[in-house]
This record gives structure tokens, sequence and C-alpha cells, in this order.
């Protein structure tokens, strides 16, 4: 009977759902975006943005497809901007980079945030924060890195791969038909001559100079000749890259959090946000939902192979803003 009784509510409660009275989502992680209280029971809101794994445009994949990382953190910002009770903004960022239109586009957003809304926003340096990492913190105001945080790697890399060898041994010779000599350049299919090296590595090269720019911009502190020095592709330490002006204090993620309220004056109690889709289980806090670098000696957060090295596929070469060691 109890159970004849469980499986009659189950039938009402979904026929309530489709006929559009009320709305449960049936799968977790879908949906409009919803703000989720972490701490704090004030008026005043600070907005915890989480930026981590690989940087790139790409939708995130799986049993349900989620916008891809620029167009999530956008449509925070969006719904942030509408929001009078934000006061203040941290960025917690855990990623080793990514590609060099992802990094840019988030650095974008978040400068265009800042100048309508006007309100202090914070870098959160947690396991790492190099490359592109680096490049998207530039955008902040403040940057706080954890004592164990990786960060620097600044500089540009391109990812390509010569395949020619192994394909001749398995009797596989693909052919391109191309409009011009160098249409096919940095193909997997056939070495890299000495003059399309050339020609890739100016590309780099002004990927490069807009790196230095970004980092000119975000740490006024440091004049060319510094940052150019610093910009060899090296990673460093917190303590180090405190040292050298690269980062503003080693510390931890509440007390990025403790700086955006004395920034923008909010009482203690100030309340710390994030936005979620629905379905989130467990008690939410300031370390929910944070991916964590597992891969490699010092640690690279879970990339998609196929996007970082596409070349071995016959993708092409790919130009990053990335610390792959």
């Amino acid at each position: 009977m109890r159970k004849a009784y469980v499986v009659y509510w189950m039938v009402w409660a979904c026929a309530l759902m489709v006929s559009g009275c009320i709305y449960l989502p049936l799968i977790p992680g879908t949906g409009n975006l919803q703000e989720v209280n972490l701490e704090g029971e004030g008026e005043a809101k600070i907005l915890l943005v989480d930026i981590s794994g690989m940087l790139d445009t790409k939708k995130e994949s799986g049993f349900i497809e989620h916008p891809s990382l620029p167009a999530r953190i956008k449509e925070e910002l969006e719904l942030a901007k509408k929001d009078e009770q934000i006061q203040g903004v941290v960025l917690r960022i855990n990623t080793p980079g990514g590609t060099v239109t992802a990094s840019d586009i988030l650095y974008h957003e978040i400068l265009e945030f800042k100048k309508e809304k006007k309100i202090p926003v914070v870098a959160a340096m947690m396991d790492m924060a190099t490359s592109g990492g680096y490049y998207v913190a530039m955008a902040s105001d403040y940057i706080v890195a954890h004592p164990s945080t990786i960060t620097g790697s600044i500089g540009v890399i391109m990812l390509t791969a010569n395949a020619q060898g192994l394909l001749e041994k398995i009797g596989v010779q693909p052919t391109a038909i191309v409009s011009g000599p160098k249409k096919a350049m940095g193909s997997p299919f056939q070495p890299l001559k000495d003059d399309e090296r050339e020609i890739f590595q100016n590309v780099i090269d002004t990927l490069y100079q807009r790196f230095l720019v970004v980092v000119e911009a975000g740490r006024p502190n440091l004049s060319k000749a510094p940052i150019r020095a610093l910009a060899d592709g090296r990673i460093y330490t917190a303590d180090m890259a405190k040292g050298k002006g690269l980062i503003d204090q080693v510390g931890y993620l509440d007390e990025a959090i403790d700086w955006v309220k004395q920034k923008a004056n909010l009482a203690e109690d100030a309340q710390v946000i994030t936005y979620r889709r629905g379905g989130n289980g467990g008690h939410a806090n300031i370390y929910s939902s944070m991916t964590v670098p597992t891969i490699g000696a010092v640690g690279l957060p879970p990339v998609d192979s196929g996007s970082l090295i596409r070349a071995v596929s016959g993708g092409g070469p790919q130009f990053m803003y990335m610390w792959i060691p």
C-alpha cells in the first residue's frame, strides 16, 4: 500500500512539471544561473567567480552540454551588473592557462565589467595561475596568491607535431592540394621548413608583445625592462612572485575576500555568493566546485588532449598562453 502511495505522488509530481505548474530540474546543472550563498548574512554581496581548468572557447562536453568558459563568465558578470548589492568580486583562478584567444576574452570581459560596475576586483590564485591564468589576473585590482601557488610562465607556446615518419611506416601518404606554398605549413604530415618556422616565430613574437603590454597595464609598479626579464617563460612560487612584484600579497582565499571588504567598506558579515546552475548537493562554501590540478610532476588540470595537441590528428598548430612542462 505504501509503495503504491509513493508511486502515485511521483506520477502526480511529474504531471505538474509537464503541465508547467511547477519547475524542478530533473538533471543537475541545467537551467539558468542561480545565486548560492557561501557565507555571511549581510545585505552587501561579494561575488566569487571560478576560473579553473583549461582556458578555451569550447563548450564543456559530457552528459549535459554546458556553455564555454568565456560564455559562462560573461553570463555571470552580466548578471552581477544588474545586482546593486554586489559590491566586489573575487576571481578564484586555478589554471595553467589555455588558448591565446580564450585568455584574452576573459581579460577583456573582466575589464569591461569593471568599467561599468566600478567595484573592486581581486584575483585569488590557488594551485596555479600560470601563463593565461596570470594574463587573466591582470584585469584585477589586486592579486593574492596562496602560499603554495605556482604562477608566472609569461609567454607563448605553439604546439605542433611531425607525424610524417610514423605515417610512412604504416604505408599512409597524406596529400594536400593547396592554393599557395605556405597554405599547409605547420601540417603534421610534413616537416617544418626554416622559412615557415620564421613565419610562426613572428606570430608568436606578436602575441608575446601583447602579453607584455597586458602585464605592463596590470602591474604599473613594474617597468618594461623588469617585466621582459621576468617574462622568459619561467614559473615562480608565491613568495618569489611577491618579491618580484608580480603579485601583491601571499595569503589565503579568505584574505582576498577580506581585501574586498576593506576596499569597498563592507561590513564583516557581508555575503559571499556565487552563481551555479540547479541541482547542487552538499553544503556550499568558498572552496566548493573547484577544479584541482592533478596531472604532471607539478600538476596540470585535466585538459582535452585533442584540443591541446590537435596537430597530431591533423588539426594544425595552436598558439597558447599556457604552461606545459
